[in-house]
């Protein structure tokens, strides 16, 4: 069968038809009752223009590329019934309300045969859940989604996907930093895809508010649609269910620390049931080792989000999500075994992934030790982590000689401390680590800041070819690709160290 357009694919919503909504059309922001969805339309964009497109995304969905008119929210074809999410949250520890899609509307389903997902249009106007905001996305933002998006699915790494990038042909004025400067950018919609975009402040929003009925339709929705060999017509079985949920998650966290990821901004409105790496607003890849680092600005005092710390950010969101389930449970107390599991499953999965990045070919509790004194040498000078670990991944002998390139001043490398590990770690491999193992794990190529800042430049002046070769390369993230090594492979350059973008992003990224 060939290629639909996205007006004659299958829609179906069964989200809409089987959990509690808001029949309101209108996108008057406004605190929702009871209700998991509200009815709302895109707004019409002047200027609707194709400027990137997931060709693998398409041939999953089954779809031609164009459609600019839907993926701009112009039109809405036959099937589609578009709805804003009701959900709360927790945002940087506190509870904070009624949250919900403020800049996204999905479109509805479309079954592509062999799954069921959802499309959702990302900056597509005002809706019910906008608060005082315009329900608008700007261009550097909408870039910075789709590309990290498609690279991290290619890393392995679970997450939502983009279909397309629609430039919008108006401006869209915000304040980059949060400091009174606001300006004019130029606008932008990311079609962005998954199997749902129901998150932990799904459940939340219906228990902080006592709405124990729409609480358990969602749950209900949830594990018939999207857990279907889970029963949870009792404890035990909603046990399971959320299990099942922590492992998922427990997965994407440990990747994420895998590849020197940071999310930024892990408040529970932005952690999928699915474990999906969701919503890439102020995000950011390492560039030198530092577990302290946060690259959102909103999170520069307290660093609550920083990458050492999503581990135990991921156990503390998950119980909040098991606090929103105990309404449904005659013994309660039996969330404890639920969070208990989670933790033990993190510790496997990151266990696990060191084992692949260090060429092991299992973990050990000796291992502990070594990982411990290689995260501290890491620190002890400015050190690139992708480059280090890939390098890392092709040493023939126990030398710091070969590794060099990853370090930002060769002359403070601490030569004795690293060679002593070195030699620690090639005893304990026996001089044959397992260096096919250690490459998938260690990617040569991931999108840093700085190379997402250049695409961003580039497309503010009408030039999309950065980051559309952005896009090619990094779909084959874990190849040598030497055609683009001496552009991409590369230290964090000079002057990207404290440009806006690159070292720093808010909430607004």
């Amino acid at each position: 069968m060939g290629k639909k357009s996205l007006s004659s694919l299958d829609w179906v919503s069964r989200f809409l038809d089987e959990t509690p909504g808001d029949e309101e059309i209108g996108g008057a922001p406004r605190q929702v009752q009871g209700a998991c969805w509200s009815k709302v339309e895109p707004t019409p964009i002047p200027d609707p223009i194709l400027r990137l497109w997931s060709t693998e995304m398409a041939d999953e969905l089954g779809v031609i590329e164009g459609g600019e008119e839907f993926l701009g929210g112009n039109k809405i074809a036959n099937g589609m019934r578009p709805y804003a999410q009701r959900y709360g949250g927790h945002q940087f520890g506190n509870w904070a309300g009624q949250l919900g899609d403020g800049r996204a509307i999905t479109l509805g389903e479309v079954n592509t045969g062999s799954k069921i997902l959802e499309l959702q249009l990302k900056g597509s106007g005002i809706t019910p859940y906008s608060r005082f905001a315009d329900g608008k996305a700007v261009l550097r933002s909408s870039i910075r989604e789709f590309l990290c998006s498609e690279a991290m699915h290619h890393l392995g790494i679970p997450t939502t996907r983009a279909l397309s990038l629609v430039s919008t042909g108006e401006d869209v004025v915000r304040d980059i930093m949060y400091d009174g400067k606001p300006a004019p950018e130029p606008g932008a919609i990311v079609c962005r895809v998954a199997e749902s975009f129901i998150r932990f402040g799904s459940f939340q929003i219906h228990t902080l508010t006592g709405d124990f009925d729409a609480l358990k339709k969602l749950v209900d929705y949830t594990v018939k649609h999207h857990f279907p060999h889970h029963n949870v017509d009792n404890d035990d079985g909603l046990i399971e269910w959320l299990k099942q949920i922590a492992d998922d998650t427990a997965s994407m966290i440990a990747h994420w620390m895998r590849v020197g990821f940071v999310h930024g901004v892990m408040n529970t409105d932005n952690m999928s049931i699915h474990g999906l790496t969701i919503d890439y607003g102020p995000y950011g890849w390492l560039e030198n080792f530092d577990p302290g680092w946060t690259p959102n600005t909103t999170d520069a005092e307290r660093r609550r989000y920083r990458f050492g710390h999503q581990a135990q950010i991921g156990t503390w969101n998950y119980a909040r999500l098991l606090e929103s389930i105990g309404p449904l449970m005659n013994e309660p107390e039996k969330l404890y075994d639920a969070l208990e599991f989670y933790e033990v499953r993190y510790q496997k999965y990151s266990n696990a992934l060191w084992a692949d990045k260090l060429g092991l070919e299992e973990f050990n509790s000796e291992d502990e030790e070594l990982v411990k004194e290689l995260i501290s040498i890491l620190q002890s000078v400015e050190t690139d982590m992708t480059i280090f670990f890939r390098l890392l991944s092709k040493l023939k002998e126990p030398n710091i000689e070969e590794l060099k390139f990853a370090f930002y001043d060769e002359d403070k490398i601490p030569i004795d401390k690293w060679n002593n590990w070195l030699n620690k770690w090639w005893f304990r491999v026996n001089g044959e680590p397992n260096l096919e193992k250690m490459k998938m794990a260690n990617p040569k190529y991931v999108l840093r800041n700085w190379m997402a800042q250049l695409a961003i430049d580039a497309a503010e002046k009408e030039d999309y070819s950065v980051a559309i070769e952005l896009y090619e390369m990094l779909k084959n993230p874990y190849d040598e690709q030497p055609n683009y090594e001496e552009k991409w492979f590369q230290k964090r350059p000079e002057w990207a160290r404290h440009r806006v973008g690159c070292s720093m992003l808010s909430c607004s990224s």
